[in-house]
């Protein structure tokens, strides 16, 4: 939210300003916004994140709700870098479109993957809903080691592109088997690769304000390093921590009214920031 302090000015002048730049100050509060939104590990764009999707675009917003690479259907069928490249290609869609301001959402594995995101292309907000899969984890490191060996050792024999299967977890279904390849695998699995939680966080470009949401209902092992992450962020004025009552699955339909009012604020500061009004002006404004 934009508020004006007014520093020593009479107020026949205010009255005057208040004319002068009402309708560019009015225009600046609604900039056209896109947002780039991934479901959760295993799931798809008709998922958990499909009421959110719907509730952005009613609100007239531009939704791009992507399929991504841990889908139930695709399996881990690119490296990360691949699908860094689908979200980008996502992003400039949006931008063709005409979206002035762009935030790439995701929610679980969804959320992880746009915070590594957020830290190495250019985007005006990232939402992390629940975010979740962190492969650095102790449940996952003793749940998926072995396979994150074997797949090291695959790589290193020059059979980095063959069709394998390999373990895969998740707090609420345990251990399960995908078959992807090798050099796939490591790309997503590696414990000090892009899906380690806390160094995705640090790494996060410090000008990108983040969302996260962290429903008081999530599983026990998100709430308890809830607040580690969030505090990894670096800092930023308009990053925010919103715990919404809801489970980890129905975080995304009920975050919506927050994310919605969230992005305005972001985008309308970032325009109101690109319009300086006149320093002998004398108003000072703050977000």
């Amino acid at each position: 939210m934009v508020t004006v302090r007014v520093w020593s000015v009479a107020l026949p002048i205010i009255a005057a300003l208040v004319s002068l730049f009402a309708a560019p100050v009015a225009e600046a509060a609604t900039p056209r916004i896109g947002v780039v939104l991934m479901h959760g590990k295993g799931g798809s764009p008709a998922g958990s994140v499909a009421p959110l999707a719907s509730a952005l675009e009613l609100e007239g917003l531009l939704v791009l709700n992507l399929e991504m690479p841990w889908s139930g259907r695709r399996g881990y069928d690119v490296d990360v870098a691949t699908a860094e490249a689908e979200v980008q290609a996502a992003v400039r869609s949006l931008r063709e479109r005409g979206a002035e301001s762009v935030f790439v959402a995701g929610h679980s594995q969804g959320g992880l993957f746009a915070l590594h995101f957020g830290g190495s292309h250019a985007v005006d907000g990232v939402i992390a809903i629940a975010p979740g899969g962190n492969v650095a984890s102790p449940a996952y490191r003793e749940a998926l080691g072995p396979s994150v060996e074997q797949a090291r050792q695959f790589v290193a024999s020059g059979k980095g592109a063959e069709r394998v299967t390999l373990r895969d977890f998740e707090a609420s279904r345990s251990v399960y088997f995908i078959t992807t390849t090798p050099a796939a695998y490591l790309s997503w699995f590696d414990p000090d690769g892009a899906m380690n939680e806390l160094a995705a966080a640090r790494g996060m470009n410090p000008a990108v304000p983040v969302l996260f949401i962290a429903p008081t209902g999530d599983y026990p092992g998100l709430r308890k390093v809830k607040q580690q992450v969030f505090e990894a962020l670096p800092k930023n004025p308009s990053t925010r921590l919103v715990e919404p009552s809801a489970s980890h699955r129905g975080a995304p339909a009920a975050s919506a009214v927050v994310i919605v009012d969230w992005m305005r604020a972001v985008a309308s500061a970032a325009r109101v920031g690109a319009q300086m009004i006149p320093a002998r002006v004398g108003l000072a404004w703050s977000i």
